[in-house]
Parts: structure tokens; sequence; C-alpha cells
């Protein structure tokens, strides 16, 4: 078996679920290639090599700039803020190497473009990590819509609930401050329902919204005595219009308290619908207009089967049920088979510059208060 070296910039919790995505996928999956996991490149000798021990890097650095220079590295894996993801791809990309980037995929439109021009260039492999898409259930509804079964798309409701930020008290970290994290919710959770909306609906044509800040000041990391100013959105809601004449909410809130990663969607079709919770992830709700009457109304539909639903037969009997993580791991493994057959994986950076005008379209919307065309 063929192995690829992978190099992972950054760490934290997306750099778990990744690096977790590594070690697993040749367990369940065949893929042509299998990742090894080379290189873990963090801020600081002692934090990084911690980080290494406890998820299994067989190496550490501290220069990523020398890390993506390295021969013997295949993959450049980044999960850093955003404000440092363009200058990783871009220098990736020089040198050659597969890019795989957290979403969204930059703090800007600008820096986005460049870094869909620079793997164009380069001609490398790129994807971005809207790891959800990869849910089973997820892809069922796709499956449903592609077949026709809902008919005529009307209506896509994205709502991504956490309460983690509620807490005045909770410090001004970086996902906290516009120069590191882009933009708050909007950024960090509504580019994932956006995203799912782009994914099972069509393109996004125009948007309106609006964007709340409720804790204007949050104590200071590094000196808990003082305050700083939180400089991105607490919330997010906006209405959006689909080219094929869909139309849209999405909503992101990280002061939903009681909500700790509650990411649904619903489609209404003018032959059915679908809802999807990623709370309960193993599970579509489906309902069909051509149903009998007599039992008309949803129906909870466990995506378990292997025989049927995309991804389960690389995984236990029918019945078990997987989790979040293993959304990492199809994530993955449909990036080593592109690798392997030289084909662009979904979404791509292609997608992640999309995704940004959509974003930026919302902040502008939410500035203006006016519909922005994308």
């Amino acid at each position: 078996m063929a192995h690829l070296n992978v190099a992972l910039i950054g760490y934290a919790f997306m750099g778990r679920a990744h690096s977790n995505a590594y070690r697993q996928v040749g367990r369940f999956f065949s893929p042509k290639y299998l990742p090894r996991m080379k290189v873990l490149c963090g801020r600081t000798p002692a934090g990084v090599t911690t980080a290494a021990e406890q998820l299994g890097w067989e190496e550490t650095a501290t220069d990523w700039r020398e890390v993506v220079r390295r021969k013997d590295i295949d993959i450049v894996d980044i999960v850093t803020p955003g404000d440092s993801h363009a200058e990783i791809a871009i220098e990736a990309a020089k040198a050659g190497k597969v890019v795989f980037c957290e979403k969204p995929l930059a703090n800007s439109v600008k820096d986005a473009e460049k870094m869909l021009a620079a793997v164009k260039k380069a001609g490398v492999i790129h994807m971005i990590c809207h790891n959800y898409r990869r849910a089973p259930a997820v892809m069922l509804a796709r499956q449903l819509i592609e077949q026709g079964k809902l008919g005529r798309l009307y209506h896509y409701r994205g709502t991504y609930l956490q309460d983690w930020a509620a807490d005045p008290n909770v410090p001004l970290v970086w996902r906290l401050r516009k120069e590191a994290a882009g933009s708050g919710a909007l950024g960090d959770i509504a580019s994932h329902s956006m995203d799912l909306a782009r994914f099972l609906v069509g393109e996004i044509s125009e948007v309106t919204g609006a964007l709340e800040t409720f804790v204007k000041e949050r104590p200071l990391p590094e000196n808990p005595k003082k305050k700083g100013k939180v400089t991105v959105d607490d919330a997010s809601a906006s209405v959006v219009r689909f080219a094929n004449g869909a139309l849209g909410t999405i909503e992101a809130s990280r002061f939903a308290t009681g909500r700790k990663n509650y990411n649904r969607f619903e489609i209404n079709g003018s032959k059915g619908s679908v809802a999807f919770n990623l709370e309960r992830m193993n599970e579509l709700d489906v309902y069909l207009t051509g149903d009998d009457r007599a039992v008309q109304g949803f129906h909870n539909v466990m995506v378990t089967d292997g025989g049927s639903h995309p991804y389960f037969s690389h995984w236990w009997p029918d019945g078990h049920i997987i989790g979040y993580e293993h959304t990492f791991i199809h994530t993955v493994y449909d990036l080593l088979e592109s690798i392997a057959t030289n084909k662009l994986p979904t979404p791509n950076f292609e997608d992640g510059v999309r995704n940004q005008k959509v974003l930026d379209a919302m902040e502008k919307a939410a500035v203006t208060r006016r519909w922005v065309k994308v």
C-alpha cells in the first residue's frame, strides 16, 4: 500500500478532528493511498510536542514555511485561524503540494481568489473541509433531490446554533477578533449552513440580513482584569434567494442558550420535504406527497442500511450508528480517492470562493440594510 505524507499546520479542535480521520480512514476504507501522519506544525515547541504525542504524529515543527518546502511532504492540511490560510495555501501550492484547508477558505474574497488562482496555476489537488456534506443523511437528501423526489424546490431553512459565547466572561479568544477570524458566527457556523444550501438547493444569487454583537467587550486572555473590544458578530440572520427561484433563511448564533451544536436544515419542494438535524445525524425526516394519504406524513429514515445509503457499506452492520468524527473520515477518504484518480474533490477552492462571496454579500447587506447580489 502506497503512502502519502501529511503535514498538518495548526492545532486545537480541528487539528484533533483531522488527525483522527487520518488515523482511522485505513481501518474502514480501502483507498489506493494511505496517509502517513508525518509532521505536526504548531506555534510553540512544547505545545506541538505534547499534541504530536497525543495524536500520533511522527515529527514536530514550528516553522510552517520550512515544512511546506519539504520534498517528502505530499499533503498540506491547514487548520489555522483564517488570517493565515491564504499565505500558507499559496506557498504550499507553489511547492506542488495537495492543499486541504479548513473553512471558511479565507477571511476575504480577495484572499480566497488568490488561493484559487495559486492552486490552479500550480495544477495541484485542492479541497476545503466542509465535512457536514459527508454525513450519510445529507448525502441521501441530495440523492432524493437529484432524483426529483422533492419536485421543484421552494424553501431552504438552515439553522446553526451554539451557546459557548453567551457567558460575557468568556475571554476575547481569536474567534472573537475580526483580524484573526474574519467574522464571527457568520463565517464560523453560518458558513456550514450556507455551504449545505449550495450543495443541496443550488447557487445563491441574492441576500439580505442582519448581524448583531451582544457582548461588546470581553476579558483579555493574557490579562483578565482588562477588556478588549469584540470585533465580530455574535449572531447572523439572512434571507437568501437561489438562482432556481427557491427562497431560504440562514441563521447562526453563539448565544442560543441550551444549544451546543444544533445544525439543522429543512427543504420543502412541490413533491415533498426533507429535514436533518446533526444532533440526530443518522436520521433523515422525509415527507413525500405521493404516499398514500392514509399514512401520509413525515417519516423518520434511519440511514444505517449499508446496502443503499451513502458510506454505510464501509461501516458496521445495519442499524449501527456513526458519529460526528466519521464525517471527517469520509472527507479524507474522498480526498485520497481524488488524489489517486487525479480528479478534483468537492467542495474545493472553487466552492470556497463562491461561499466567500455569499458571506461577503451577507456582511454588506447587514451594513446597508438592503438586498445584495452575489
